[in-house]
């Protein structure tokens, strides 16, 4: 009974993985500004191997890095009338990850970084001492 159980458990937990799913969200960038920090992400966060890169169609395939089982994501963005959206192929949410909303992420920081609006550090205080 209990090996019945650990059977369909583990066969369960290789089998969530297996439904890639698609992610969508649109930007009020344009696509040149949104793709900039997608290639940041993708090469400076230490978090993901590329597969592949298209400049021409802004798409990219990625490894998540250090998982157990390499997992294949694909990034796509589109210009959206002055906006852009960036569809995020995912294939793996679990409990401890959840590769496309952590990849968003990265890429919102990535963009924050780029345009300058990074937060600053705070202002030191005055030197009182004369």
């Amino acid at each position: 009974m209990v090996k019945s159980i650990i059977v369909a458990l583990v066969s369960l937990a290789l089998a969530v993985p297996a439904f890639a799913k698609t992610h969508q969200d649109t930007y009020p960038v344009p696509c040149s500004e949104l793709w900039a920090a997608v290639k940041d992400t993708l090469r400076n966060s230490g978090h993901y191997g590329i597969i592949s890169t298209d400049n021409t169609e802004m798409t990219a395939s990625y490894n998540f890095a250090g998982a157990i089982r390499q997992r294949t994501n694909s990034v796509l963005l589109n210009a959206e009338g002055s906006g852009c959206t960036m569809q995020i192929q995912s294939s793996y949410r679990g409990p401890a990850h959840d590769d496309a909303g952590d990849f968003k992420k990265r890429v919102e920081e990535s963009l924050a970084k780029l345009k300058g609006s990074a937060p600053s550090e705070p202002a030191k205080p005055a030197d009182t001492k004369k």
